[in-house]
């Protein structure tokens, strides 16, 4: 199972970039980036493709498609989209605002909520036994690894962490963040003609984590 062994190893490579972003190593971040995407492609496709098949019925494979395109999607936005792609995974250090609005008012870490339902949704299409186990082992190295940055290293990148982490659930969206994340995808109401718009307060600013 070297498939299910290079998943775990991009996890582990991965975390490494909030080090190299906190002493500003723009190349190293970049290079760890890269290296993280190829391990988890290479992980993804191979347990996928290989190995023993579950017993599933073929409508089941069928019907994880949408959901496995859905997933991936909403992976992309929240990672690459709602926080700026050249501050978080090309440019120096680690940015000096905190994202609050859209998917990431609706967790701190919308990434292992996606990445939960996509790896689900490769269950059901493919059927592989060996991404039944590789499953779980890496969504608890992606937990463990939000979990070391939810409590070691954002509270020091980002002004106002401490408040957000009081505001927003970890992981697992609650009532009230659900309502906040529709909230904020909403687009602004627009004033009369000619009112001057109102430009958003410092607690509504975009910004980009690591």
């Amino acid at each position: 199972m070297p498939y299910i062994l290079l998943g775990c190893l991009a996890f582990l490579v991965l975390s490494l970039s909030d080090l190299a972003a906190i002493h500003d190593l723009p190349r190293v971040k970049q290079g760890i980036g890269l290296v993280t995407a190829l391990l988890l492609t290479l992980g993804f496709l191979g347990a996928s493709a290989r190995g023993p098949r579950l017993p599933l019925p073929a409508a089941l494979s069928w019907a994880g498609w949408p959901l496995l395109v859905a997933s991936f999607l909403l992976l992309a936005y929240s990672l690459f989209i709602e926080i700026p792609f050249r501050q978080t995974s090309l440019a120096a250090g680690v940015g000096n605002r905190l994202v609050k609005t859209g998917t990431y008012a609706l967790t701190r870490h919308p990434g292992v909520l996606w990445l939960g339902v996509f790896i689900l949704a490769l269950l059901w299409v493919s059927r592989s036994r060996w991404l039944l186990i590789a499953a779980p082992l890496w969504l608890a190295l992606d937990v463990l690894l939000v979990w070391v940055q939810d409590r070691f290293y954002f509270p020091r990148m980002f002004p106002g962490y401490a408040q957000y982490r009081h505001e927003t659930p970890m992981l697992i969206p609650t009532w009230r963040s659900i309502g906040a994340c529709f909230a904020t995808l909403r687009p602004a109401p627009q004033g009369p003609v000619g009112s001057r718009a109102v430009s958003p307060g410092p607690e509504h600013e975009e910004g980009n984590k690591c």
